[in-house]
């Protein structure tokens, strides 16, 4: 544990975390970052970069889809940051040629016509497909898919990959990482005392992005964050030659499919996994495993023959739709950043909003519709 001052400590290294981290530390601000490394979202994630409405999210969270619709411009934004770490880490093997989602009848592409139609007044770019559309940019699919929405916005990236490089990176520019879980947070006086596993520090200021974990690290400082733990499934495949450009999803069944530049295929989509917080790791659905493998292999009949060579489950983190960051009021120095649905995606954005609030610069978006005080 450090003995030396920090301005600024982190709580979660993930890659909000992480992201928070690497604006502070740009700026000059001695930085350490705590992070418990068990049941890691970012550690977990299938790399999608998400921007249009997710159609699972639509059917598992009505109540939350207005929060996401209005959050799409940060999507754009989240997708734009992505982009320039990207060329300041060196590559993620980030590749941006749009999402499709699958329509296997009339009736789901007439709901994705007018999801479209939503998406498109929030600056999305995006357009319904027909079958022959589908067909020149994607010959791989089956012959049931009858049409489909094209998000130009979306991509995907090799986690493996952006994680390993942004660590590296912060590290080299003088952020410490600590491999402590933090057990408390309280304020003490102009300042934040940590209680860790190794003793506890006190900061002049404090990032909480531990993702789910936040919730419980908010409470004694009379703060209310109200997100939880989600956990799904998610599949590998060995090496195939790459076919795969887009980010695959579908109008109504759970599916993601996308494929590194490695030439595997990672498929995943929501299907459930099973965690106890008391055991301690999120553990795989064997049924969740066969319908998500058969339901790829539907779609896209040509990897039918391929081999799972890993299979995983990870925690989400769901709240109410929208990212949650800005100042724990009425602790000035105690600072939130959640990101929403796809936090992945979200995560550089939110983990940068966050540095700057800290800094006391302007962020690149309002961060005020996503302020904590909204669960006051």
């Amino acid at each position: 544990m450090p003995d030396a001052r920090a301005d600024v400590a982190i709580v979660g290294g993930g890659i909000t975390g992480l992201s928070a981290a690497l604006r502070l530390a740009d700026s000059g601000v001695d930085v350490a970052v705590f992070d418990a490394g068990r049941n890691a979202g970012s550690d977990a994630n299938a790399g999608s970069l998400h921007v249009q409405l997710q159609s699972r999210f639509l059917r598992l969270f009505p109540d939350q889809a207005p929060n996401v619709e209005a959050s799409l411009p940060a999507y754009l934004e989240a997708v734009r940051v992505w982009q320039r770490l990207d060329q300041r880490l060196g590559g993620v093997d980030l590749v941006r040629k749009g999402g499709l989602m699958l329509a296997e009848t009339a009736e789901q592409l007439d709901f994705l016509e007018h999801k479209a139609e939503r998406e498109a007044k929030h600056g999305l770019d995006v357009e319904i497909l027909d079958r022959d559309a589908v067909e020149r940019i994607a010959p791989w699919l089956g012959p049931q898919v009858f049409g489909a929405e094209i998000c130009r916005d979306e991509g995907k990236l090799n986690p493996l990959v952006a994680n390993k490089a942004l660590r590296k990176t912060v590290l080299g520019l003088g952020v410490r990482i600590e491999p402590a879980e933090v057990l408390a947070v309280r304020a003490s006086g102009a300042g934040v005392v940590l209680t860790h596993e190794g003793g506890t520090s006190e900061f002049d200021q404090v990032i909480l992005a531990a993702s789910w974990g936040t919730a419980r690290l908010a409470v004694p400082l009379g703060g209310r964050v109200p997100v939880a733990w989600e956990p799904l499934h998610m599949n590998i495949t060995e090496q195939a030659e790459y076919v795969i450009e887009h980010l695959i999803q579908h109008a109504e069944r759970p599916i993601t499919l996308k494929q590194f530049r490695s030439g595997q295929i990672v498929i995943g989509g929501g299907w459930e996994a099973r965690f106890d917080p008391d055991v301690g790791t999120p553990e795989v659905v064997e049924s969740s495993m066969i319908g998500n493998v058969s339901l790829a292999a539907r779609i896209a009949p040509g990897i039918r023959n391929l081999r799972v060579i890993r299979t995983w489950a990870g925690l989400n983190t769901t709240a109410d739709g929208k990212s949650i960051i800005g100042p724990l009021e009425p602790h000035r120095n105690v600072f939130i950043a959640v990101p929403g649905d796809a936090g992945y995606t979200l995560g550089p954005l939110i983990g940068q909003m966050a540095a700057d609030m800290v800094l006391g610069e302007t962020p690149e978006m309002d961060p005020s519709p996503y302020a904590p005080s909204r669960f006051l």
